[in-house]
């Protein structure tokens, strides 16, 4: 047994030959570094994303002016606030606007005075697009003076488009205005629904896994020539177990520094990404930070797993004196049946989970037999390599390069392929359950879009912006794009406690509502049925309201219907709303009351350049908080969106991960057959020949790895359709798109790796010292 001083002595020296081993060492050394780096920094950003998401959640918490219950008393701090909600090039746009009920009147965070009135405060994002050119047609929208910039405290994230105005026509009782005395809420987070938060887990688990097994392949960069290296070590009289000591020790280095870099490039790299978004989110630097234990965690695991794996990696290689001799595959085969125990586990921890509609599940259960299912690509993958390949034969000069090198050393091939094929495993997996989905988070609106294209909604009272429907349809009707505008004004009559809508419109507008038999100015028509007083009671049928007196509107001011109401057939509007109670011509129509609600149909040119924003425009120059609806005939669950934006930005930057991998692993081996390649090319072997051969060599563990990936990702997908209950159907799009991605980065891998290639076939690489 060797002392504790012999074993830190061991590993002592394989750390000094880490960094100590001449050019080749230190090259060697750099490569794993670089390769650890890159793994450790993206664990290091998974790791912070529940501080991203409670850094946000915790600003708009801050400036919530929401509050809910008894409207408090004016007061020198209240403000009156009105929201805005709008968007543009699909991206929100949201804001208030504000007037002071006193002279000390609260600030919201990161804003440090209230504007004059007519003048706005905006977020940085939102100052920088309204002076660009892309936002010359959002500052149309809003022409307001910019007074100042909203500070960090006030926004979600650094590209978010807020901002606060100031309106000194705001008055209590005016629609959608609110009383605030105070910002800040403890709201509670809004839980993702059962299948939701399934998909999210298995997001993280099916991006994260390649990650790790790309930090434990980039710790095996450069182990033909550590196997040599060590073979001259046990010439000068180290045993076996000093040679893995101080292999381990060398690999424990390199991890370390790789650690080192990775967390130097995450701090580096954190400032720059406030400049970026994902899924539509974007970050401060600042909450960016993976905490005290995650980090800790990360910085030991990685150089143990680096540890163990060289130890592990020693396993099959006989390392003497005069040499390297790897364990023929004839003598020591590849057994199957612990390979297939860990998908087999896998299955039996979420087969309780069937039929369950994912209602209840355990995150560490349904994580732990995603990772088992998805680690099975790995470990099947060199036995099927080594079945299948050393079973090939013949074809050109260049397959048969790549393939017999594949057949004396398809190892370090299968551990830089190891990481596609478990993310093309999860991505499979991934899109079947999105597919599957889809239907149940994208519903049919039940909007008319051939007989409207938007839908204004606005507001107003009489002391702040008054408004009629022809004032209305003409400042519609003056963007050019529009080719048709029709506004009626709505509001609620009562007879008895029987409540129901009064429609005031021309005939055009009507018909959008109703089927009428013929219309004129001066018709009255009653569509639908009133709704009861009371439970049981029969209400009146609006065609018999005629020359009774009701009250209508917020005011309950009483008038009397004027006669006679004729009858019309109800129909949907194109907001897919129906409508019950009078439809009034113009000139039988009510005088306006205190509150006036429109709603304007929109037909316009859709193909127009930039057709939805200048709708956007014509309904803020109508008002600048009417809302705007721009039909559409099917709606997609927002939460589900920016899980399915967050699958594919997560999975673009692993694939570029991979993608690096492959290369560094790729570059290392050409490396190290450089006196190989350059004796075949001294022998008249043509350059495009060996190319060829690398591309198969990189083509064929890909090709392998695919085909079993596909075979489990399907498993996996199939076995989460299981669990919600939701038919197996294979997404063959999906399948045919993940592997033809695979299939890209193969060959961008091979070429980014040719003028390397090239370099080495110099006949200098026959130099030996």
């Amino acid at each position: 047994m060797s002392s504790p001083r012999r074993w830190a002595a061991d590993v002592g020296l394989g750390a000094r030959l880490a960094i100590s081993g001449g050019r080749e060492g230190l090259l060697r050394t750099a490569l794993t570094a670089l390769g650890v780096a890159l793994g450790v920094a993206v664990l290091l950003l998974a790791a912070s994303l529940p501080g991203i998401l409670d850094g946000r959640h915790h600003r708009t918490d801050g400036r919530d002016d929401l509050h809910y219950g008894d409207t408090p008393a004016a007061s020198a701090t209240s403000i009156l606030s009105e929201p805005v909600f709008s968007s543009y090039h699909d991206k929100s746009v949201q804001g208030r606007f504000v007037k002071a009920e006193g002279d000390h009147p609260i600030l919201p965070p990161g804003v440090t005075a209230w504007p004059a009135d007519g003048q706005i405060v905006v977020s940085p994002a939102l100052k920088t697009l309204l002076g660009s050119p892309d936002g010359r047609l959002l500052r149309e929208r809003f022409p307001q003076p910019i007074a100042g910039t909203i500070g960090k405290d006030g926004l979600s994230g650094p590209n978010e488009l807020y901002f606060y105005g100031t309106r000194d026509s705001l008055a209590e009782g005016q629609p959608d205005v609110m009383r605030v005395t105070h910002y800040g809420s403890d709201s509670p987070d809004q839980r993702l629904d059962a299948f939701l938060l399934l998909l999210t887990v298995v997001v993280l688990v099916a991006l994260l896994l390649p990650v790790a097994m790309f930090v434990a392949a980039a710790t095996r960069f450069g182990g033909e020539h550590r196997d040599r290296r060590l073979a001259a070590v046990r010439l000068v009289g180290a045993d076996t177990w000093m040679t893995r000591r101080i292999a381990a020790g060398e690999a424990v280095v390199s991890a370390a520094l790789g650690v080192l870099l990775g967390a130097v490039l995450f701090v580096a790299a954190r400032p720059f990404a406030e400049r970026f978004e994902v899924a539509g989110l974007s970050v401060y630097g600042s909450d960016i930070n993976p905490g005290p234990i995650m980090a800790v965690l990360i910085a030991a695991g990685v150089p143990l797993a680096a540890l163990l794996m060289s130890v592990f990696a020693l396993r099959r290689v006989v390392v003497e004196p005069l040499g390297v001799v790897r364990r023929a595959t004839s003598r020591t085969r590849r057994r199957v049946w612990w390979r297939l125990l860990l998908p087999l586990a896998g299955l039996a921890l979420l087969a309780p989970l069937f039929g369950t509609k994912a209602a209840t599940f355990n995150v560490w259960q349904v994580s732990g037999g995603v990772i088992l299912l998805l680690i099975g690509v790995s470990t099947l993958l060199p036995w099927v390599f080594d079945r299948i390949v050393h079973r090939l034969g013949g074809g050109s000069l260049a397959w048969q390069l790549a393939l017999r090198r594949l057949q004396l050393s398809g190892d370090s091939a299968v551990r830089a392929v190891n990481a596609v094929a478990v993310t093309a495993a999860g991505a499979i997996a991934l899109q079947m359950l999105f597919a599957a989905a889809q239907h149940g988070y994208t519903s049919r609106t039940g909007y008319d879009v051939a007989r409207a294209q938007a839908a204004l909604f606005t507001s107003t009272t009489a002391d702040s912006h008054p408004r009629t429907a022809a004032d209305i349809d003409a400042t519609v009707r003056a963007t050019p794009i529009v080719t048709g505008s029709y506004t009626l004004r709505s509001g609620v009559g009562d007879l008895g406690g029987a409540s129901f809508e009064v429609v005031v419109g021309d005939c055009d507008t009507l018909r959008l509502l109703a089927d009428l038999p013929s219309c004129a100015d001066g018709d009255v028509f009653g569509i639908g049925s009133t709704s009861p007083a009371t439970e049981g009671t029969t209400p009146p049928e609006p065609t018999s309201l005629g020359g009774q007196t009701i009250t209508l509107g917020d005011d309950a001011e009483p008038w009397t219907v004027p006669g006679p109401v004729r009858p019309a057939t109800v129909r949907a509007d194109p907001n897919g709303q129906e409508h019950a109670g009078l439809l009034l011509t113009p000139s039988r129509a009510p005088a306006a009351g205190r509150v006036q609600r429109f709603v304007t149909f929109v037909r316009y040119d859709t193909n127009a350049p930039d057709a939805d924003e200048l709708i956007r425009n014509a309904a803020a120059r109508i008002d600048p908080v009417t809302d705007v609806t721009i039909l559409r005939t099917t709606r997609t669950d927002t939460t589900f969106s920016s899980i399915q934006r967050g699958l594919y930005a997560g999975t673009a930057v692993v694939l570029l991960l991979v993608g690096l991998s492959l290369l560094v692993a790729t570059v290392e081996q050409l490396r190290d057959r450089r006196r190989t390649l350059a004796a075949l090319v001294a022998f008249g072997t043509r350059r495009g020949t060996i190319g060829l051969s690398i591309l198969w060599q990189t083509a064929v563990p890909v090709a392998l790895g695919l085909l079993i990936a596909a075979t489990l990702g399907i498993t996996v997908g199939a076995v989460l359709l299981k669990i919600v209950s939701e038919p197996v159907r294979l997404d063959w799009p999906s399948i045919a798109g993940v592997t033809g991605i695979a299939a890209a980065l193969v060959l961008l891998v091979t070429a980014a790796s040719l003028p390397p290639l090239f370099r080495l076939m110099r006949p200098e690489g026959l130099r030996f010292e």
